[in-house]
Parts: structure tokens; C-alpha cells; sequence
């Protein structure tokens, strides 16, 4: 390839980091949020919505500007689908963050505490979890990327547990379903994101391999 094409494809590689590197900076910014039940940050990611999409649709569009003036083989084109798949997680990542943010708008504080210990627990995990996939992106690390692909699951049993409190919570508390619910919004967005996090962390094996693990089981 060209000289002018790798100069491109750095570039474009920089500029996915940096809407990462964003991403990561909301979501740390909504979990602390969440804790203090702190709507004025909440309001302030809400609006940073839009700068997302706007960075989504300008990484894609440049990546298949690339696909089409360069017709690359090989690893380029490896790099160039990774960032168009990890682009769009990125961006549903967001997307999880900004529902976050809406739930604090109005939950009730009261409301959030039975379910604490659950959530102090997923808040972390789900920061580190994105933090190391993200880290695994940028170095090409295929044994970061692995690790993490399991590390979901966790997640899976907190959210699992604070579901079944809520039910009882709820059944104590009918006229407050409204407050368990924005609770329930809160970590099921939560899950989510680390399900976005693990698709990530199998476009990095892909990136690094040529192998495409989606729907297989973990080695």
C-alpha cells in the first residue's frame, strides 16, 4: 500500500482512539454519576449525545472512503473492518450511557439503595472491563482480549442477583415500581455495555488473528 494510504489509515486509527477514549470518560463520569445520584452530570452526558453520533457516522464514513479509493488486502482491511465494528460498539456504549444518565434524571435516591451493594460492585467492574478492551484495541493485544471475553459473566451474576431483589423489593413496595425500575434501567444498561465491551474484545482477536470467534465457545 500506498504511503498515503498507511498515513490515512494511522490517522483514522488515532481518531477511533480518541472517540474511545471519550467513551470510556462518559462512562466513568455516569457510574460516579449514578452513585451520588448526580443529575447535573447526568444532563451534561445526555447532551454530549449528540457529539457521539455525529463522530460515529464520521469514522464510518471515512473507513468505507478508505475500503472504496484503496481496495486493501490483508491486515489493512483487517484494521479497517475492526474500526468499523468496534466504532459501532463504541457508540452503543454511549447510547447505554446516555439511558443511564435519563434513569438518574429522576430516580429516587431511597430507591437505589437496597440494590447498592450489587451496583457498587458492577460500576468497577464494568470501568476496568472497558478500560483493558480499549487498552487491547489500541496495543493489538490478543491476550488481554481473551481474558475479557469471559469476564461478562460476572456481570451476568450481579444483574441476575439485583433482579431478584428487586422482585421482592417491589412486591414490599408496589407504589415505588417506578423508582425500581429506573434502578433495573440503570444495571441492565449496565450488562449491556459489558456485552458491547466483549463484542470489542473479539474484533481486537480478529484484528490480531484473522479469526472470527462471534458465537464460538471460549479455548
Amino acid at each position: 500500500m500506498t504511503a498515503h494510504f498507511v498515513e490515512l489509515l494511522d490517522q483514522l486509527t488515532s481518531r477511533s482512539m480518541r472517540m474511545a477514549r471519550t467513551v470510556e470518560h462518559m462512562l466513568d463520569e455516569v457510574c460516579t454519576a449514578a452513585i451520588r445520584v448526580d443529575t447535573e452530570t447526568a444532563s451534561r452526558l445526555i447532551a454530549q449525545d449528540e457529539e457521539i453520533d455525529r463522530e460515529e457516522v464520521a469514522i464510518e464514513a471515512e473507513t468505507l472512503r478508505l475500503m472504496t479509493l484503496f481496495q486493501p488486502m490483508g491486515s489493512d482491511m483487517r484494521r479497517l473492518c475492526t474500526v468499523l465494528k468496534v466504532n459501532g460498539d463504541l457508540e452503543r456504549i454511549a447510547d447505554c450511557v446516555v439511558n443511564i444518565a435519563e434513569r438518574i434524571e429522576h430516580v429516587q435516591r431511597d430507591a437505589i439503595e437496597p440494590y447498592r451493594p450489587e451496583l457498587e460492585q458492577i460500576y468497577p467492574a464494568v470501568r476496568r472491563m472497558l478500560h483493558d478492551v480499549l487498552h487491547a484495541y489500541s496495543m493489538v493485544d490478543e491476550k488481554v482480549a481473551l481474558r475479557l471475553r469471559g469476564e461478562d459473566d460476572a456481570i451476568d451474576a450481579l444483574y441476575e442477583q439485583l433482579i431478584r431483589k428487586l422482585v421482592i423489593q417491589a412486591a414490599r413496595s408496589p407504589e415505588s415500581l417506578a423508582s425500581h425500575l429506573d434502578v433495573l434501567s440503570i444495571a441492565k444498561n449496565l450488562e449491556r455495555i459489558a456485552d458491547h465491551i466483549t463484542n470489542i474484545a473479539e474484533d481486537v482477536i480478529y484484528l490480531s488473528t484473522g479469526r472470527i470467534v462471534r458465537h464460538t465457545v471460549q479455548e
